[in-house]
């Protein structure tokens, strides 16, 4: 069990290390009017969705007290918006730096708020 809930973990960081530097990537080209939301921004959200239900679902089922659901309520939220920001400005091309940021700030609250809750 603590194999299975160790990759899940393992695939949640590779996720917000996709949607993070697929941000950062694109930022340079907004200067050049060519930023995108690329695949690897929402292929990676959704990898962060996944694994971290996964990792919801083995809290519940293991002995422990369980997990915060404040905590996983604010972080559901933060990467739902994420998720939204990212289909919404999918087709628009170039996307603005704005919209990166923010996907990308929110990443980074997403992990503030796993670490520091």
């Amino acid at each position: 069990m603590e194999i299975i809930r160790n990759i899940l973990l393992i695939l949640h960081i590779v996720g917000f290390a996709g949607v993070a530097g697929s941000a950062i990537a694109q930022l340079p080209k907004v200067k050049e009017g060519a930023a995108k939301i690329s695949g690897g921004i929402l292929h990676s959200s959704w990898l962060m969705l996944a694994t971290g239900l996964g990792l919801v679902g083995m809290m519940y089922a293991g002995d422990g007290d369980g997990p915060n659901n404040a905590k996983i309520g604010v972080k559901t939220l933060v990467l739902v918006a994420i998720i939204v920001l990212a289909l919404v400005n999918k087709k628009k091309q170039p996307v603005s730096g704005g919209v990166l940021g923010a996907i990308l700030g929110l990443s980074v609250l997403n992990v503030a708020l796993a670490v520091a809750w």
